[in-house]
């Protein structure tokens, strides 16, 4: 049997629900804005704790978007996930009955699962016994809900897949959903992530020592860590051929991507294993360094994770060093959700021609060396052809993703 041709994928569809708005628009003034949308978390008791702030989504109403599901049997992480890919469907202009018709599916990551629902169940585990857990909570419990939410929401009878690895989930999907459409197996895919801001993750990262007290300062020279966020994040992804002759809007092109492991420690990435992904996900993306404009970095604020992911650049790219700036000083780091996000802002950033910011930046860290431009305090109009964008996680996940305007 003949090997079938490779189709060029592209994103249609964006759909965002953030701590800085819902909906990708709204998202993208956000961003480009450098609006902060960390606050005193309201979803839990988070006054036991030194730090007690995180990016929520406080204006989250299910109804508002959902079509299909009953937000009473499905979790948050769920709903976040169905909402995202309802309004990335409505973005692109497809028509729903096109996709449900079609081999269509969504791959969803994510780090915690439906940890919120967990952390109810444990309460009740505590309180009441085994016998005392609320049966509706059970099924709402395991990890697969989320990517079963986005096809039940949307009628989709392709694929189903929950990826968990962590905060570099989500380009995980990414990829995953761009070999799918690319070779023939899937005609469109909803790819994505979602997590949720829950005491139990909350006091995880407090418990390591992770977390900054106020806010997060990727690339600061005071940088103390992290601050939990929560969000959907869903990208479209069709064929080339099939987006013109629909008419899309067609954002960015997905060129290529990679994903290795360091293999090397659960918590502290590996300069050396980030630079073989980036120089693997060019030479899949048919790129050289010298052709990327803008890097979407993880960005997390934390001492450790952005001296490493500056070192790995710099053995890439050398002495010329493309923008690089941080989502998770205006969202929060929002876990499975985190390169959704990147990968969102990068399309609007290409679409609209401009460079995400790095906000809460004091003075830029000296160790980080010359020629480091995090883009401080509001976006930048800059014309933007390919982007990468960088996903890596505990474990030493890393994965990036490379996009580019479609010309």
């Amino acid at each position: 049997m003949p090997d079938t041709p490779l189709r060029r994928v592209v994103i249609t569809g964006l759909g965002a629900v953030s701590p800085v708005g819902i909906g990708a628009e709204v998202f993208a003034g956000a961003v480009r804005a450098g609006r902060v949308g960390i606050e005193p978390i309201r979803s839990f008791d988070a006054s036991p704790f030194p730090s007690r702030n995180a990016g929520e989504v406080n204006d989250f109403e299910p109804t508002e978007i959902l079509r299909n599901l009953d937000p009473d049997r499905w979790g948050r992480s769920g709903l976040l996930a169905a909402a995202a890919a309802r309004l990335a469907v409505e973005d692109s202009g497809i028509e729903p009955e096109l996709l449900s018709a079609g081999r269509s599916g969504s791959i969803m990551g994510t780090t915690s699962g439906e940890s919120a629902v967990g952390q109810s169940l444990g309460g009740q585990w505590l309180t009441q016994g085994l016998k005392g857990l609320e049966p509706r909570l059970v099924g709402q419990m395991p990890a697969s809900q989320i990517a079963n939410a986005v096809n039940a929401e949307l009628g989709l009878s392709g694929d189903a897949q929950t990826i968990p690895t962590a905060c570099s989930a989500s380009n995980y999907a990414l990829g995953y959903a761009f070999d799918m459409v690319r070779s023939g197996e899937a005609d469109f895919m909803l790819a994505g992530g979602a997590d949720v801001v829950n005491r139990l993750t909350h006091s995880g990262f407090y418990a390591l020592g992770a977390m900054a007290a106020d806010l997060p300062r990727p690339f600061d020279a005071n940088r103390a860590g992290i601050v939990t966020g929560e969000g959907g994040a869903a990208l479209l992804l069709e064929p080339l051929d099939h987006a013109l002759a629909r008419g899309a809007r067609i954002y960015a092109e997905v060129l290529g991507y990679a994903a290795n492991c360091d293999a090397e420690h659960m918590v502290h990435p590996d300069a050396t294993s980030i630079a073989a992904c980036i120089r693997a996900a060019h030479r899949n993306a048919g790129v050289t360094p010298e052709q990327i404009d803008y890097i979407c970095a993880h960005g997390t604020g934390t001492p450790t994770n952005d001296s490493t992911e500056v070192n790995a650049v710099r053995q890439v790219f050398g002495d010329r060093l493309p923008p690089i700036s941080s989502l998770k000083s205006m969202l929060g780091h929002t876990m499975g959700a985190a390169s959704g996000f990147g990968a969102i802002a990068s399309c609007k950033a290409l679409e609209q021609g401009f460079l995400p910011p790095t906000a809460n930046l004091l003075e830029i860290d000296p160790e980080l060396g010359p020629g480091v431009d995090v883009v401080p305090g509001r976006g930048r109009d800059a014309q933007v052809e390919i982007v990468q964008n960088h996903g890596f996680a505990f474990g030493g996940n890393n994965v990036i993703t490379i996009l580019g305007r479609y010309s």
